[in-house]
């Protein structure tokens, strides 16, 4: 019997903190920078810019870092956009006003963008093929647990020590990222940069393959869907529940969706390595409609949990699932695009996603937002099948 291969190894345990330390200075911050910038005397609106120019800062680093990951190497740019997120990091004590804040956290979110889309690149490449959906699995946990420990750790450091603390534990954090960045070993899986990769060689990525990676799309729309309705939950779960008056309620939806996340992924990478991905990718587009729909029409401390663990199930398992079909088959040389794809379609759900869910509310309320949320959830189950089915077809015929 072929002897299992082992995930937990010294590579995988400096990838995994090199990704939870940049993922736990976003969620830091993320819940109290819009805070941060009404001491400013900025708008509800400009409050709002601060915290999603992060987001677009980060996706347009995501567009290009696949072919500069391709061109120069993946740990050569990791570190120097980590670097980048560290120094960004350290600025924001130097923020003097409303605009420098929003042209700092800009430069972090470009840092930021690419330096994940590397971490990530590295990370996929590196875990066991036999059992490649499991180890995803642990290695989303990165992720998850900075979704628990953040915005709780970062909401406690801001009201004990202001913005001041805040900006001090995320650059301790960026400069972990670097830290364990810096002992990851990549010899034996990265290509690296060669002379046939520089731009003036001609057989460089061309057109839309120097961006993105066209076989990824498919199954990384299904992630974009999944995303506004992730959007909607931790974009308006508050506001939802004051003009609910069920604050009090409402608290426990975080610490319940942390919960079920960390349980759900390695568990659901196990199922998936032993029955296959249909087996859990169907149940889990269903389960996060119904759970916003619940809470739209009837929201109780039941349906506040059911929607908390239904986000999680859905797209919180849902990421780590859809990322190892992404990453499963994809060469080393085109992994970066395929990184780029799966990413930027998330960074697209969760940016673009509270504008437009927003409008709605504005419109029509609340109920009829989360309504629209679980449509749109609801629409990545037919783009899978058809994503997969087309797949399916193909080897067959082979």
């Amino acid at each position: 019997m072929k002897e299992k291969e082992p995930i937990f190894t010294k590579n995988f345990i400096c990838i995994f903190l090199a990704q939870f330390f940049c993922a736990l200075v976003l969620y830091m911050l993320i819940t109290t920078m819009g805070e941060y910038a009404t001491a400013f005397g900025a708008s509800a609106m400009i409050a709002g810019a601060v915290s999603g120019i992060y987001i677009f800062g980060g996706l347009i680093s995501r567009l290009f870092s696949g072919s500069l990951l391709y061109r120069y190497g993946w740990k050569q740019i990791a570190m120097i956009f980590l670097i980048v997120h560290f120094a960004a990091n350290c600025c924001y004590f130097l923020a003097e006003n409303v605009v420098l804040l929003i042209a700092i956290r800009f430069i972090h979110g470009l840092g930021f963008g690419a330096a994940s889309n590397a971490v990530m690149v590295i990370a996929m490449a590196s875990l066991p093929k036999s059992i490649y959906s499991e180890a995803t699995g642990y290695f989303m946990l990165s992720t998850s647990l900075a979704v628990a420990i953040g915005p709780f750790a970062g909401g406690l450091i801001y009201d004990g020590l202001g913005g001041t603390g805040s900006f001090l534990a995320a650059s301790i954090s960026s400069l972990l990222c670097v830290v364990f960045m810096g002992l990851t070993d990549v010899k034996a899986i990265e290509p690296g940069p060669s002379p046939d990769r520089l731009p003036e060689k001609d057989i460089r990525p061309k057109g839309i393959y120097s961006v993105l990676e066209p076989k990824a799309v498919p199954i990384s729309l299904c992630i974009l869907f999944m995303a506004f309705g992730y959007a909607a939950m931790v974009s308006f779960y508050r506001l939802y529940a004051v003009s609910l008056d069920m604050a009090k309620e409402f608290t426990i939806f975080f610490p319940v969706y942390a919960a079920v996340l960390i349980i759900s992924r390695p568990v659901a990478g196990k199922l998936q390595d032993r029955f296959g991905d249909d087996v859990l990718c169907y149940p889990c587009f269903i389960i996060q409609p119904v759970g916003l729909a619940l809470l739209a029409f009837r929201p109780s401390i039941l349906t506040i949990i059911i929607c908390a663990s239904a986000g999680a199930l859905g797209y919180g398992t849902m990421n780590s699932c859809l990322n190892a079909i992404v990453n499963r088959g994809i060469s080393n040389e085109r992994r970066p695009y395929a990184a780029t794809t799966y990413w930027a379609c998330c960074d697209l759900g969760v940016g673009v996603g509270p504008v437009i869910l927003g409008a709605i509310v504005t419109d029509a309320g609340y109920p009829a937002m989360y309504f629209v949320a679980a449509g749109l959830s609801l629409i990545a189950l037919p783009l899978y099948y058809l994503a997969t089915r087309k797949r399916k077809k193909f080897h067959l015929h082979l």
